[in-house]
């Protein structure tokens, strides 16, 4: 689900968007302690798994729900788990996303294993391959093997500086079609697509937003989202995963009971009535779309698809490029199946394949890291 990034203000009864405020109560509202694991990412580790984990911890996952869950007890191997409860049971019924999210964990990891001069060796559900759901069974066990001829790869080095970046992009900058092209030569497998021509990007663009319409209407699909939100600093730092809504006019709102999870619920709502013109933006502003398909739907698909799509999205932080993936589409629930269909045909999609990621390009404003458990809440035993 996209973020409501845009402010709501309270003016004269009603609601509309309107910018962060200032002031010395505002500069205490940024959640800095939830970001502390972009800055702490390889410092003070002597353990090479457990430096490699401090950058994996940032990869992109669904909703931010960070699933992943290490074992370090096998000396010179990690065993990586996907932690259930941080699944999404609505949006992402077989959990495909959550494991596309670990790949991209995965991936991050063999990354920083390299720069200590260490090879991935990594072997994708050992115990057996779960479905229809993930279970407790272990995603994968990776030894870390010394090597002498194990280069780093250059991509490394945009690792703390990507983002997804979930503000509306400039539409006097369209992307070029070779800056695409570099784009998608990071990926390693699966096949990758993009388009820029303005019909299509417009064709893609409502077909994206018409995909959010159906997720903000169906009940349930919306709960789960509402559920995992983060409302201001104080929500944030507890908790930091989920979707946060942070800066001082939404806390101010929501101290002031005036910005609820009821109040989003609600269809009746003034905050409910607006989302749709908080969202839309972010839609309208796409200047050009970039898909990842992969021949097959297997977990082994899934998890090369978010391999790949780190890759992708570092190799666009290193262009400049900002990048966000709308996955409204991409969801299996029964709600959404004719949008998924549609998606489909229109993207070219083969019979066999599977879309696994579909996003949003454009040139963006610089925006904050997301919020990041710290390393130790994320290993399970040492």
């Amino acid at each position: 689900m996209a973020t409501r990034r845009n402010i709501l203000k309270l003016v004269g009864g009603g609601i509309v968007l309107a910018a962060a405020g200032g002031g010395l109560w505002a500069a205490t509202r940024d959640p800095k302690k939830a970001r502390i694991p972009w800055e702490a990412a390889g410092r003070g580790e002597s353990d090479p798994r457990r430096h490699a984990l401090s950058y994996a911890l940032l990869a992109p996952n669904p909703h931010n729900r960070q699933p992943w869950l290490a074992d370090l007890g096998s000396p010179g191997q990690v065993t990586l788990y996907c932690e259930l409860d941080r699944r999404l049971p609505f949006t992402d019924p077989f959990d495909r996303q959550i494991t596309i999210g670990l790949g991209a964990f995965i991936e991050l990891l063999a990354m920083a294993a390299a720069q200590t001069g260490h090879r991935t060796d990594v072997t994708l559900f050992p115990d057996g391959e779960p479905q229809p759901r993930l279970d407790a069974r272990p995603v994968a066990r990776i030894a870390f093997v010394k090597d002498a001829s194990i280069e780093g790869d250059p991509l490394f080095r945009h690792v703390t500086a990507r983002r997804s970046n979930k503000e509306a992009y400039d539409m006097s900058r369209p992307v070029p079609a070779e800056t695409l092209a570099a784009i998608a030569g990071a990926a390693r497998s699966g096949r990758v697509a993009h388009a820029h021509e303005p019909a299509k990007v417009q064709t893609l663009r409502d077909m994206a937003w018409a995909a959010m319409q159906v997720e903000l209407a169906t009940p349930h699909t919306l709960k789960e989202s509402v559920d995992i939100m983060r409302i201001g600093r104080a929500e944030i730092e507890a908790n930091p995963d989920g979707i946060d809504l942070s800066g001082p006019l939404l806390e101010g709102l929501a101290i002031a009971g005036m910005l609820s999870r009821e109040a989003m619920l609600d269809p009746s709502s003034s905050v409910s009535q607006q989302q749709e013109t908080v969202l839309k933006p972010n839609f309208d502003s796409a200047m050009a779309f970039l898909w990842q398909a992969t021949p097959g739907n297997g977990r082994a698909d899934q998890i090369a698809a978010g391999r790949d799509y780190v890759r992708l999205n570092l190799a666009a932080t290193g262009l400049g490029i900002a990048m966000q993936p709308f996955s409204q589409a991409l969801q299996e629930y029964s709600e959404m199946r004719p949008n998924f269909l549609r998606l489909r045909d229109e993207l070219g999609i083969a019979e066999a394949e599977t879309l696994q990621m579909f996003v949003r390009l454009g040139y963006g404003p610089d925006v904050k890291a997301a919020p990041r458990w710290p390393l130790d809440t994320r290993i399970r035993s040492a």
